[in-house]
């Protein structure tokens, strides 16, 4: 009888005991957030207060058609169909994309407005959707793998930083860590023709700022970035294959620093030489400056 009473008593309690692991794991679930600042075009998305990528999207054609405040992703779907124009997903020419991630604005329930994939690269990064918002297909497949359903979706327009908007309203548990920004250029992918995204466009601007013009700043890998991307390898003893790999984006890395060490330094004596002529075009002496005044003068 006894032990019959005590194998009841280990069953209820490893009954408790594993209810009490599985709550405790939902509480300590990652936290996500995602916010869209249609000034700009672009969607931060956040992981435990920390700010883990940033990409260009675009929003609707005008201020009201894609909608502003706080939402829920309360559906995830792969090759949505748009039956508007009875075009199947997964279609090349399905304006949705390959991803669709639904959300409860307006009254709807993920059916209407969405973060979603598309059929026209192009208009990514400028106003041009019906309401919903719009991404490269390879960054709303990458978003979609990493974020959760019921995940906070703020949308906004403001001249703010990400991290100014999330504090001003409340967006970040109490918990939340400093903010750490992961750069395209930190996020070790190989880009090459074809590729589209932030990263490319990130690329494009390296690359221009070096002196090699991408025919371009759009985030689309085409002839242009190809030919700046061989011409740069060229110049530098690199395989010239086109495609921007780690030892490419390394070099693309320590010129582009060393490039604004140049235009930092540049500016500080072309400001000091400045400083030698005062509003009347006096010649004053190197003795009548410190280093203050020269750059307060």
């Amino acid at each position: 009888m006894f032990k019959r009473v005590f194998l009841f008593s280990l069953i209820i309690l490893c009954f408790l005991c594993s209810n009490l692991v599985q709550s405790f794991a939902e509480e300590k679930q990652v936290s996500q957030l995602i916010i869209i600042n249609k000034a700009i075009n672009r969607l931060a998305f956040y992981e435990n207060g920390k700010l883990v990528k940033e990409f260009k999207v675009a929003t609707g054609r005008s201020q009201e058609l894609t909608p502003e405040g706080k939402f829920k992703i309360v559906n995830k779907i792969v090759n949505r169909p748009y039956f508007k124009e009875n075009i199947p997903g997964g279609d090349p020419r399905n304006p949705l994309g390959n991803r669709w991630l639904g959300l409860n604005a307006r009254g709807t329930w993920g059916t209407t407005y969405a973060i979603h994939g598309n059929s026209n690269p192009a208009s990514i990064g400028t106003y041009a959707s019906s309401g919903c918002v719009r991404m490269y297909d390879e960054e709303v497949e990458w978003l979609f793998d990493h974020v959760q359903k019921n995940t906070t979706v703020f949308i906004t327009s403001s001249n703010k930083s990400f991290n100014d908007i999330a504090v001003a309203n409340q967006l970040f548990n109490d918990d939340s860590g400093s903010i750490v920004v992961t750069k395209p250029n930190d996020i070790p992918t190989s880009l090459k023709l074809g590729s589209v995204g932030s990263e490319v466009e990130w690329l494009q601007e390296t690359l221009t700022k070096l002196g090699y013009s991408t025919n371009g700043i759009d985030g689309y890998f085409a002839e242009g970035t190809d030919f700046a991307v061989r011409l740069f390898q060229q110049n530098h003893e690199l395989d010239v294959d086109g495609v921007v790999g780690a030892g490419t984006k390394q070099l693309l890395l320590d010129l582009l620093k060393e490039n604004k060490r140049d235009d930092a330094l540049s500016a500080y004596f072309f400001t000091f030489t400045l400083k030698k002529f005062n509003a009347n075009g006096v010649l004053r002496n190197d003795n009548d400056f410190n280093g203050v005044q020269r750059l307060t003068y």
